[in-house]
């Protein structure tokens, strides 16, 4: 009888195991999937900004207004890159900590 409460425990703590093996390979995809899907979120920002830059160049005749509108759009474009460069450590930090709070 104690035998067979032992096998039970024991195949209690396998699947326990496996449920936090499981947690993790999923979380990792989950931050692969993230990181890639930032990754083209700012490849296509950047493409946003060089487009508007070009447009700006070739549309605008006024020459300071030009100048103007160039600089502020590079101010933008400066500040986006501020602004993400630390969001992939800090989304990685937010999984772990939910992931420690699971557990």
């Amino acid at each position: 009888m104690n035998d067979k409460n032992n096998w039970e425990e024991i195949s209690n703590d396998v699947n326990e195991v496996a449920k936090k093996i499981k947690k993790k390979i999923d979380s990792e995809d989950l931050v692969d999937d993230l990181k890639e899907s930032f990754k083209v979120t700012i490849q296509n920002t950047s493409e946003i900004i060089n487009s508007i830059l070009s447009t700006v160049e070739k549309t605008v005749k006024d020459q300071e207004i030009k100048e103007e509108t160039k600089l502020l759009i590079k101010k933008i474009n400066i500040e986006f890159q501020n602004s993400v460069r630390d969001i992939p450590q800090n989304i990685i930090s937010i999984l772990k900590t939910e992931s420690l709070e699971e557990e």
